[in-house]
């Protein structure tokens, strides 16, 4: 089954001090680029978590955003007690120049608190497994959306080899009657161009063989047709075969232009052209295909 590039997932792992959020989104790229934003407290394991995205995808624009949040149970909060006193002196002057008689009170206090109290910061270190599993939580979803989207690209190309095979077969149906329609129209031509044909006679049949075989397509068609098979067996694999897929439609494309060019029949020259777009619309297709 194709594998599209696009695609995002979200994936979760929790312990009892932290919860680890993930997002993996991809975009289309010609190889892999993986970018990340991480939390600096794991920014070192920066080139674990860039193996663990080599490991299930191959190609496209990965970017990783990784999210920590901590319980209140991992945070460390403790108070400066000089400053505490500094502040409790500094609202008991407040409070004497303002005229206010009330007692200072632990809300008092408390609306003052960025002066005395001091946050030591997280004590709980975060294992590197559980961002791991966060992270492999979000590419699952990610690659499953991407090979949802994948299957419905098969279902297009699948219907555009199928055009472009019947397209084909009738060219070759045709190419025979079409050059020896032509083989009759050059030998008409060459009799009203020549009065005494007959001592020509066999030289003039070879000439317009030659001509004649300029203008057949055979070798072209089946050469096609051997690049369609190749290209249905690539995308039946269920591997990456983007970049393969990229090379067989060049070939395709080469053939269909040849075949347009040595077309001399009306018929011939609008199937070529179908096939020319089918051909286009292919090659769009498959610039999103892993």
């Amino acid at each position: 089954m194709l594998s599209s590039m696009t695609g995002v997932g979200r994936g979760v792992a929790k312990t009892g001090d932290y919860i680890v959020e993930s997002e993996v989104k991809s975009l289309n790229s010609r190889y892999l680029d993986v970018s990340f934003r991480l939390p600096k407290d794991i920014a070192i394991n920066e080139f674990e978590l860039r193996d663990v995205i080599k490991k299930r995808i191959t190609r496209g624009k990965v970017s990783v955003n990784v999210q920590i949040e901590f319980t209140e149970s991992s945070a460390n909060t403790k108070f400066d007690e000089e400053k505490l006193n500094s502040t409790v002196k500094l609202l008991q002057n407040i409070k004497e120049k303002a005229g206010i008689e009330n007692q200072l009170t632990l809300t008092d206090l408390l609306s003052m608190q960025h002066l005395f109290l001091i946050d030591s910061g997280v004590t709980t270190e975060v294992d590197i497994s559980v961002i791991i599993n966060s992270v492999e939580n979000a590419l699952e979803e990610l690659i499953s959306m991407r090979k949802k989207e994948g299957a419905e690209l098969e279902k297009d190309l699948t219907q555009r080899l199928e055009s472009i095979q019947k397209e084909t077969d009738e060219i070759i149906k045709l190419n025979r009657s079409s050059v020896e329609e032509n083989f009759g129209k050059f030998k008409t031509r060459a009799k009203q161009l020549i009065k005494d044909i007959g001592e020509y006679d066999d030289r003039l049949k070879m000439e317009l063989a030659v001509l004649v075989e300029k203008y057949d397509v055979t070798e072209e068609c089946v050469r096609l047709k051997s690049h369609l098979k190749m290209f249905s067996d690539a995308i039946s694999t269920g591997e990456a075969v983007g970049r393969k897929l990229n090379f067989i439609v060049q070939e395709m494309n080469r053939e269909a232009n040849t075949i347009n060019s040595k077309a001399v029949s009306s018929e011939i020259l609008h199937k070529g052209i179908h096939i020319k777009e089918e051909v286009e619309k292919i090659r769009e297709q498959i610039q999103n295909i892993e």
